[in-house]
Parts: C-alpha cells; structure tokens; sequence
C-alpha cells in the first residue's frame, strides 16, 4: 500500500449533479487511496462510476434524494458494514465502515439539526451513538472517520461565530458533543497541524454570495484517533475545487500499510 496514504472526504450534495460537473476531473487530480463522499442523495442504480482500480461501497438512505454515503477505496478491505447498529440512526445512509488490517475508515454525514433546530434531539442522540461506536472500534485498532460533521467547533471555525450563537452547527450542545468526541482520545487533524489558521472553511451557504465573500463555516473533518498523531502527515482544504457547496478536504497518513 506505499508508505503515505491519501484521504479525500466530500459533501458533493448530489452525486448525480456533481457528476455532469467536473468531479471525475477532480477525483482523477486528487487520486487519494480513499474518497469518502457524503450527501450522495441518490438510491442503487441510478448513477454508475467507471472507477478502474476502485472499490465503490455506498449506503442509501430509505427516503429518495437524500442523505447517503459513499466510499471509493483503491484497497480491498477485510470487512465492509453500513450504519452503526441502532435501527433509530440506520435509515439515512449515514455511515459506511471499513476494516483494514491496521485501521477502520468511516465515512460519516451526520443529521444537520435544521431549521428551528427541529432536528437537534436526534442530532444528539446520533452523536452519543456514534461517539460509542467509534470508542468501541478504537479498543481494536485506530479509526480514520471524516465527514461532514455538521458542527463548526470553535469561533475560529466559522465567518460569523456571533450572529450564528444556537444556530444549527453552533449551537452549544452541537459544540459539546464534538469535544466529548475528541476527549474520548481523538484528534481534529486539520488543528492539529494548523492550530490558528483563520478564514479556513469547507462550507458556504448558496445565498448572498457567500462563497465569493469566503463566509464559510468549517464542518468538514478528519478525525483520527489519537493513536495515530505521530503519523498524520498533512491535512488540507480544498477551498479551490467547485461542484458542491462543500469543498473537499484531505488526510495523509504515514505507515498504515
């Protein structure tokens, strides 16, 4: 598997419609050995990916046009499972699982609180769920998870922090959940390499030109467990590929072979 390996997670909000874009261009630029997307709102069959030299794994939510994730892995794994073993989280397509022999890969999208945060209880509930899983993974060996979280941590994380205080994303309880997640012995990577780098995001609202203004929130993660920190080689945002409110963002890690 080579020394280095590389890590793309993606909120392509609608593989079907980043498709007549360019993203097959930016796949083959990025060439990682894991492409995670998230958001892929579509059901089995109606899109198909020529991707020679990948394994394509997806999980669909029961409900048409949304949620679901994908995993496209250059690397057979020993085992591949879909949602996190709570029937209540398990029918939006919201978690794919992959073991390898010295790691697990998850691509997760975790459930947007939404408007009123109408959603919020659920979020919570999903996040306490999933912070079990990952534990409980990490017991046997490291876990690599990315996604789009949903949450911009800290104020550092988004444009406007104030006007956004209880608003899906920056509530408080989404805020305390994330660092529950880290103290159970996990690392945000992109902060554990650039602790203090402002007007970073991953994410920017369609409406009033917000891409253009660079009002973002960062929402989009590689966390790793904390296992691998003397590992973990680089991680970046690609603010620069277009196709997707979300922009890609990228792990690589050193000696996972």
């Amino acid at each position: 598997m080579g020394n280095q390996m590389k890590f793309i997670s993606w909120n392509v909000n609608g593989l079907r419609a980043v498709l007549k874009k360019d993203f097959m261009d930016t796949f083959n630029a990025l060439d990682a050995d894991f492409f995670c997307l998230q958001e892929t709102k579509m059901q089995a069959g109606q899109a198909t990916l020529d991707l020679p030299g990948y394994q394509q794994y997806f999980n669909y939510a029961e409900r048409k046009g949304y949620s679901g994730t994908a995993i496209f892995a250059k690397h057979e794994p020993l085992n591949v499972t879909y949602g996190i073993d709570v029937p209540e989280y398990d029918t939006e397509g919201r978690v794919i699982t992959l073991e390898y022999p010295k790691f697990y890969l998850i691509t997760v999208y975790v459930p947007n609180s939404g408007q009123e945060l109408k959603r919020l209880d659920f979020r919570q509930g999903f996040d306490a769920e999933f912070r079990k899983y990952t534990s409980k993974l990490a017991e046997t060996k490291p876990v690599i998870y990315c996604g789009d979280l949903n949450v911009a941590h800290n104020p550092i994380d988004l444009k406007n922090p104030t006007s956004n205080h209880h608003n899906a994303g920056f509530t408080d309880e989404e805020r305390n959940d994330f660092t529950a997640q880290l103290d159970a012995g996990f690392t945000d990577t992109f902060r554990h390499f650039y602790p203090d780098q402002k007007d970073i995001y991953s994410w920017w609202s369609y409406r009033f030109g917000a891409r253009k203004r660079n009002a973002g929130w960062r929402i989009d993660y590689f966390v790793t467990s904390k296992a691998l920190d003397d590992q973990l080689a680089d991680a970046k945002i690609h603010d620069e590929i277009m196709g997707s409110d979300h922009c890609p963002v990228e792990l690589t890690v050193n000696g996972l072979d």
